[in-house]
């Protein structure tokens, strides 16, 4: 992997390239939780051998995996960090994946083996974002949205209203 800093004004902006044989989400999650990332988003393009994504199955409150065993274009990765219930940075990311012939995958990213390489662009905000478990759904991975410490309307603790997805 390599990253730069690319810009200090008016947000820091990062460029990580993943390299061939890299898991993408252990790698972006160490490299989020080692530059102390407590607020981004992230956009992707690049290329995985092979790929796990999720669909989240509401009445059973957990994501139905969707295996893509196949070299598979990253035709759009849209996302964000936060700071999770265990103080370590959360991802939550959802990809459009290009299959060979011309059709497409799409979900709640879950892994993925990079090849050739995967350039991410992370934009951190200037404000804490905080992901909690959500009691409505009762499952380990949803949750009620971000909370951000004195944002109007968003009280600490409370919910904005969207689904999203954590990781664990």
């Amino acid at each position: 992997m390599k990253s730069r800093l690319v810009s200090r004004a008016p947000a820091n902006i990062r460029v990580v390239i993943l390299d061939s044989g890299e898991e993408a989400f252990a790698a972006l999650t160490k490299f989020a939780n080692d530059e102390k990332l407590s607020a981004a988003s992230l956009t992707a393009i690049g290329a995985f051998e092979r790929a796990t994504i999720g669909w989240f199955d509401l009445a059973a409150k957990n994501y139905r995996k969707i295996e893509v065993n196949e070299q598979c274009e990253v035709l759009s990765a849209i996302g964000d960090v936060a700071i999770g219930d265990d103080g370590k940075a959360s991802l939550h990311i959802h990809v459009v994946l290009g299959l060979s012939d011309g059709s497409t995958r799409g979900g709640h990213f879950l892994s993925g083996i990079v090849r050739p390489t995967l350039e991410v662009v992370l934009t951190e905000s200037p404000v804490t974002l905080r992901r909690k478990n959500g009691l409505i759904s009762g499952s380990r991975w949803s949750i009620r949205g971000a909370t951000i410490p004195g944002l109007p309307g968003i009280e600490p603790g409370q919910s904005n209203g969207r689904h999203s997805g954590l990781e664990n």
